[in-house]
This record gives C-alpha cells, sequence and structure tokens, in this order.
C-alpha cells in the first residue's frame, strides 16, 4: 500500500523543479551566461545561483522548519528534514550548450533519503520516487509511467554507464575499473544524473563515478532504490554518501562492489610479474 507520508513534499518538489526549470531554460546557450571558477576549480554560473536562490527563497516560506543543504550556498536550519539541492547537474554540459543537465531535488529524514526528483528541461524529462511509493518518470504528477531496473544478473551480460576515466585513476580504483568496463558488455559514458536514471529505467545495469558529494547523490539514491535498485559507495555502503557512488539492478551490486575493491600493493606487484 502507497505510503502517504512525502506526498506533499513530493508535490513541492515538482513546484521546485517547475520553477528551476524556468530558469535554467531562459539561461540555456545564452550568450551572456556568467562563468566563474568556484575554489575547486569546477564551473559556476549565473544559473546555478539563481535556481538554487530560488529553491530556497521557495523552502522558506512552504517549509520554514527544514534545513537546506546546496552546492552552491551555506547550509541553513537545523532538525532531521533537510532538503539536498543541485541547481544544475553537468553544469560544463550546461555551459558548453550540451543539453545532458538536471536539477536534483531531494528530501532527507534522518540520514535516509525519503524523496528524489531530477528535471532535466532540455530533455524534456523528469523522474522522482518517495520512500515505499515506487519511482516514475513523465512530464508532470499525472502523466507519469512507473520505472523499474533491469534483470540481467551477470557483468558479461550488463550495460555500464560512467561520467569519466581520469577520477578512477586517482581514486586508486583505476585498474578495477579498467577491468569492469572489460569485462561488461557493453560501456557507454552517458554521464552524471543520466547514468543512474538510465539505470532506473531499465536500460542501464550499472552506474558508477570515483568522487561525489552529497548534492550530487541524494535525488538519485532514492530514485534508485524506488525502481527495485541498490544505491551505495564503492565499499558497499548503502546510502548517498561516498567514497564515490555505485548503482546497479540490485542483483549485480556485491559482484560490482568485490570487482571495485582496491586491490593491496603485493595483489598489484603479482599480477605484473
Amino acid at each position: 500500500m502507497p505510503d502517504p507520508s512525502y506526498v506533499d513534499d513530493v508535490r513541492l518538489a515538482h513546484v521546485l523543479a517547475d520553477t528551476a526549470d524556468a530558469l535554467t531554460l531562459a539561461r540555456f546557450k545564452s550568450q551572456d551566461l556568467q562563468v566563474s571558477a568556484k575554489p575547486d576549480l569546477t564551473e559556476v554560473t549565473d544559473a546555478d545561483l539563481a535556481v538554487e536562490d530560488a529553491i530556497r527563497a521557495t523552502l522558506k516560506r512552504a517549509r520554514a522548519r527544514d534545513a537546506v543543504h546546496g552546492e552552491e550556498r551555506a547550509d541553513t536550519g537545523y532538525g532531521p528534514r533537510r532538503w539536498v539541492i543541485d541547481p544544475i547537474d553537468g553544469t560544463r554540459n550546461f555551459v558548453r550548450g550540451v543539453p545532458v543537465w538536471a536539477t536534483l531535488i531531494a528530501l532527507m529524514d534522518g540520514d535516509e533519503v525519503v524523496v528524489g526528483l531530477v528535471s532535466a528541461p532540455a530533455l524534456q524529462r523528469r523522474w522522482w520516487a518517495s520512500k515505499g511509493n515506487g519511482a516514475f518518470t513523465g512530464k508532470t504528477l499525472l502523466n507519469a509511467s512507473r520505472m523499474q531496473v533491469s534483470s540481467v544478473s551477470a557483468v558479461e551480460n550488463a550495460s555500464l554507464s560512467y561520467s569519466s576515466i581520469g577520477g578512477w585513476v586517482s581514486s586508486g580504483r583505476g585498474q578495477e575499473f579498467v577491468d569492469l568496463l572489460r569485462d561488461a558488455w557493453r560501456t557507454r559514458a552517458y554521464g552524471d544524473f543520466w547514468s543512474y536514471m538510465l539505470l532506473a529505467e531499465g536500460a542501464v545495469d550499472i552506474a558508477s563515478e570515483p568522487d561525489l558529494a552529497l548534492h550530487d547523490m541524494a535525488a538519485l539514491d532514492v530514485i534508485v532504490r524506488e525502481a527495485g535498485g541498490e544505491f551505495s559507495n564503492l565499499d558497499g555502503v548503502r546510502g548517498p554518501v561516498g567514497p564515490g557512488a555505485l548503482a546497479t539492478n540490485g542483483l549485480l551490486h556485491d559482484d560490482v562492489v568485490a570487482r571495485l575493491a582496491p586491490m593491496e600493493p603485493t595483489e598489484r606487484l603479482d599480477l605484473d610479474d
């Protein structure tokens, strides 16, 4: 039986996404888009800031008691309920005119993600889920279809999606990831949020990245889980806390965690002999 606990929060997440979509689409491919570098050398645009500020303003009115954690602004509020916002996931795509970017909105109750929504207006797609109610994709709450992960049970038959190779080298799991790529049936770098939404739809069986923050993962976590999959860090610990992220259809999860476990230096030496 559906859990009604988070119905209003899901509706609010859609309202927040409507606002975000209007702002991001208005700035996408804009000639006067303002882009600057943050201290970690990643890009931030005026659209990122405008979206997060608008979402925070609405939450301040609609959920005044809830805390907010976002990518671009300082944390606000206290208490067990916390909204987690990534105003534009895929900022580099956004800056270059690639339409694969999205706003990520999540609600955590304590350490658990209970609501997640991903909105990619340039793709005209939206995905969402809430605890106990399944995962859905569609343009609106009234025009949606339920999602279900795949039933592929062997890595050799699996489709794997990722963002880039570079981060895997510095993660200390570069060789392990390359070996996983070689063993998988098909590999593509769909990247960012899209890898995980394709997994929730059953089109991809494994999605992983070596270095992500809470705002990158929170919304993805509950959507993947409610679609029947598993979401964990690279060590197999469930939830949206690193190191990195690993999502599978569930059937493959333990095997992939084992394959990505860093080899001991002595094991690497033996392989080279």
